[in-house]
């Protein structure tokens, strides 16, 4: 058997011996987001290390967990806390959350971060509905042989964020009058943050926003066939934009004064999603 999915599947017979809860949606928690969990009436809480094989975050302020329970009484899986590439676990490990989510039964992953701002027009604290990404800069999550049983070989991938789903966002954020930008997100190894010759090469390529996450998920949820969706909270102008220096700190201040308005949009897109599959 492969050994990716070998150890794909000992997960999920672990995380089934500790819960037979079924969600309807996934949600990936970024910075910012991690209090979420909060406004969910949870059902029951798993912790990563308790996930035969389950990788761990290493991340400070990552609680490590998944949460199982009800937003707008749609049943949700929520990763509290995600597995980062730059943390040295191999990419197939690094995706291991998202796959897992969806042999629950999750058929929606929406996925959020924090994120650079690259386009001159975004402010810190805007949020951003990502409509398409750049992947060039990372490992695909899907190199090695194919696990036919998640996906083919080939996945097309000209519609990853679904135009559906996109448009379901602009609408819940125009009902709560939550201002809304789009743009393409691009994902870089990270930890470091980016020079200013690599934010102008961002820009270059298209990019409106920079992290470390999202794009490799959104491979591995686009290979084994789920509706994928995701919003970034811009958090500070990328590298070389102003004359101030990066740093994580104020990346959490900024998604922290954030989530409020981050929260009641995710709330309302998932209820809609909710009232869409019924």
């Amino acid at each position: 058997m492969n050994t990716v999915y070998e150890k794909l599947m000992r997960c999920y017979e672990s995380m089934r011996c500790q819960t037979s809860f079924c969600p309807e949606a996934a949600l990936v928690l970024g910075s910012g987001l991690g209090n979420y969990a909060d406004q969910m009436d949870i059902v029951q809480t798993v912790d990563y290390k308790d996930i035969d094989g389950f990788p761990i975050s290493t991340v400070a302020g990552h609680a490590g967990r998944f949460i199982l329970g009800f937003a707008g009484r749609v049943p949700v899986i929520a990763m509290q806390g995600r597995v980062h590439y730059y943390e040295g676990y191999a990419m197939s490990d690094v995706v291991t959350g998202v796959r897992l989510m969806k042999l629950m039964g999750a058929k929606t992953l929406i996925l959020t971060n924090a994120a650079g701002g690259v386009n001159f027009d975004f402010a810190p604290g805007d949020l951003m509905m990502i409509t398409d990404h750049i992947s060039t800069m990372i490992p695909s999550p899907l190199i090695g042989a194919n696990i036919d049983a998640l996906g083919t070989r080939f996945p097309d991938m000209s519609h990853v964020y679904d135009p559906k789903l996109q448009s379901m966002i602009l609408k819940c954020a125009a009902k709560l009058e939550i201002p809304v930008r789009q743009g393409v997100y691009m994902q870089l190894t990270g930890p470091q943050y980016e020079t200013p010759a690599e934010i102008r090469m961002a820009r270059l390529l298209g990019a409106d926003a920079v992290g470390m996450s999202t794009v490799c998920e959104a491979i591995a949820a686009n290979h084994m066939g789920m509706h994928i969706c995701g919003i970034s909270c811009i958090t500070n102008m990328a590298s070389g934009m102003t004359k101030k220096p990066l740093g994580h700190e104020e990346v959490q201040q900024t998604a922290d004064r954030a989530a409020k308005n981050f929260a009641r949009l995710i709330t309302e897109i998932i209820k809609t999603i909710g009232e869409e599959n019924r």
